[in-house]
C-alpha cells in the first residue's frame, strides 16, 4: 500500500487522479484465521488493527454482514471528549483522546479530529459544584479542563439565549482538547492501516451461527461459509444480545435501544464549539460540521428496538431543545435524520472482557460513548485477545462487576433500566 502524503495528491492531480490504488482489498474468506473479529464498525476495525500493528498477529479477519462501518460507525454524532471522572473511564476515555490526537498521522489517513472544545452548559450553582469536582479530578489526573463564568461564555459563543432562556445559563464547564472527528474517515482509515498490514476485511458476510466444542469456540458460520478461528472477538454494538444466544451464552445485563441524530441543511460559520446541555428532563448535544449542517441529537427513543430509523416524539424534543437554546436556528430545514443501534448496560459503562467460553472475547455495552472509545477500545481489545488477560484499566470493564456490586456510573450515559420499553 503506498503513503498518501501532499506530492502523491499533486502528482495525481496532474495524472487524472487515475493512479490511486484501492483503499483495502476485498478478499474471498480463508478456512481458518487465528483471530476473527464479528464485526467491521469503528471498534472492530481498530481491534484488528492493533491486533496487527502492537502484537504481531498476521492471520486476521474482520467479518461484517453489511459493509464496513455501516452501523453505529456511519450513525453517530463524532464527539470525541474524556471529560469522566470515575475509576476505569477516566484512564480508559484520556487514553482514547491521546490516541486520537495523533491518529491521523498513524493511520496515514485524514480522520478530520478537529480539537473545537466541548462545551457543557451550566444551570445552577449546583450544577456548577458538581462540574467544579469532575473537572478537578480530571486535570488532578492528567487531562485539561476548566469552568468558564458566564463573561466568558458569551465571549466565546456569543449567539446562545443568555436573555430569555427557558433554562438561564450561568456558566460552563469545558474541555478544549474535546471536539469532533469525520466518522466515516475513522471506518475508512481504520480498514486500510489494518488491510497494509494483512487483515481481511469480508464485506457482505453475515454470521449465522457460531461453532463451539465444549466450552471452546472453534468457528463461526456465515453467509459465505463456515470460517475457524482460534479466537473469536465479538464488537457488534446494539446486535451484541444476537450473538450472545447463538454462542449459547443466555442473557447479557444490557437492552439495546435506538439513539436518533440529525443533520440540518448547511449553514455558514455559526458554531466553533461541541455544546451540550442536559437539565430538567432535557438531554441536548450539538455542533456544525465541515459541510455546514448543524449536527445534533438527544436522548434515546426510550424503548427496545433494533431499528436504525427514527420516529417524531425524539424529532419534536431535539428540535425543541436546539431551538430553546440557539433560537437563530427556529426557521432552519432538517436535511436528514437517522438511528443507530444501541447495547445499553446497566451502569452506562461498557464491557471489554473475556467470557464463559475460553476463547470468545466481548467487546459490547457502549452506550452513548462509543465513538469517542474507538481507538482505546480498540487497544485494549486487542491487548486482551493477544494476552489472554486485561490490562489494568479496563479491569472493572468485566460481566462480573454486578456480581462485586461495582457500578461504574457516571449518570449522563446509561439507562434506566427496566423502566421503560
Amino acid at each position: 500500500m503506498s503513503r498518501y502524503s501532499a506530492w502523491s495528491v499533486f502528482k495525481n492531480g496532474l495524472t487524472g487522479n487515475r493512479g490511486w490504488e484501492r483503499a483495502w482489498r476485498d478478499p474471498e474468506p480463508k478456512p481458518r484465521y487465528d483471530v476473527v473479529i464479528v464485526g467491521a464498525g469503528l471498534h472492530g476495525l481498530a481491534t484488528a488493527y492493533y491486533l496487527a500493528k502492537n502484537h504481531g498477529v498476521r492471520s486476521i479477519a474482520v467479518v461484517e454482514k453489511g459493509w464496513l462501518g455501516g452501523g453505529n460507525g456511519g450513525r453517530n454524532t463524532t464527539i470525541v471528549r474524556s471529560n469522566y471522572m470515575m475509576p476505569g473511564n477516566r484512564f480508559f476515555y484520556e487514553h482514547s483522546l491521546k490516541l486520537w490526537e495523533n491518529l491521523s498521522h498513524s493511520l496515514n489517513y485524514n480522520v478530520m479530529f478537529s480539537q473545537r472544545a466541548h462545551v457543557s452548559l451550566l444551570h445552577s450553582p449546583a450544577a456548577r459544584d458538581a462540574a467544579a469536582r469532575r473537572y478537578n479530578t480530571m486535570r488532578l489526573t492528567g487531562s485539561d479542563g476548566e469552568l468558564w463564568d458566564l463573561e466568558t461564555l458569551r465571549r466565546e459563543i456569543p449567539h446562545l439565549n443568555y436573555d430569555n432562556a427557558r433554562f438561564p445559563i450561568i456558566g460552563a464547564a469545558v474541555q478544549r482538547r474535546a471536539g469532533t472527528a469525520r466518522h466515516d474517515a475513522v471506518a475508512w482509515g481504520y480498514a486500510r492501516a489494518a488491510d497494509s498490514l494483512g487483515v481481511d476485511i469480508l464485506q457482505n458476510c453475515e454470521v449465522t451461527g457460531i461453532r463451539r466444542e465444549g466450552s471452546r469456540v472453534s468457528g463461526v458460520v456465515t453467509s459465505r461459509g463456515e470460517i475457524g478461528a482460534a479466537s473469536v472477538g465479538l464488537a457488534v454494538a446494539g446486535n451484541t444480545s444476537r450473538l450472545w444466544q447463538m454462542a449459547g451464552l443466555g442473557r447479557l445485563p444490557i437492552e439495546t435501544h435506538k439513539l436518533q441524530a440529525f443533520v440540518s441543511e448547511p449553514l455558514k460559520p455559526l458554531l466553533d464549539h461541541v455544546v451540550v446541555f442536559g437539565v430538567g428532563g432535557t438531554h441536548f448535544y450539538i455542533s456544525q460540521s465541515d459541510k455546514g449542517g448543524m449536527v445534533f441529537g438527544g436522548d434515546l427513543d426510550w424503548y427496545k428496538s433494533y431499528a436504525q430509523r427514527g420516529n417524531l416524539p425524539i424529532v419534536q424534543d431535539v428540535a425543541e431543545c436546539a431551538t430553546s437554546i440557539l433560537p437563530c436556528l427556529g426557521r432552519v430545514r432538517l436535511l436528514r435524520h437517522w438511528a443507530g443501534v444501541m447495547d445499553m448496560s446497566m451502569d452506562g459503562s461498557p464491557f471489554i472482557c473475556r467470557t464463559p467460553l475460553d476463547n470468545l472475547y466481548l467487546n459490547a455495552g457502549w452506550n452513548y460513548g462509543g465513538f469517542k472509545a474507538s481507538p482505546a477500545s480498540g487497544w485494549y481489545f486487542a491487548d486482551l485477545i493477544a494476552n489472554r488477560r486485561p490490562d489494568p484499566v479496563i479491569e472493572p470493564f468485566d460481566l462480573g462487576r454486578f456480581n462485586r456490586g461495582l457500578n461504574i456510573d457516571e449518570r449522563g450515559a446509561g439507562p434506566d433500566p427496566k423502566l421503560h420499553g
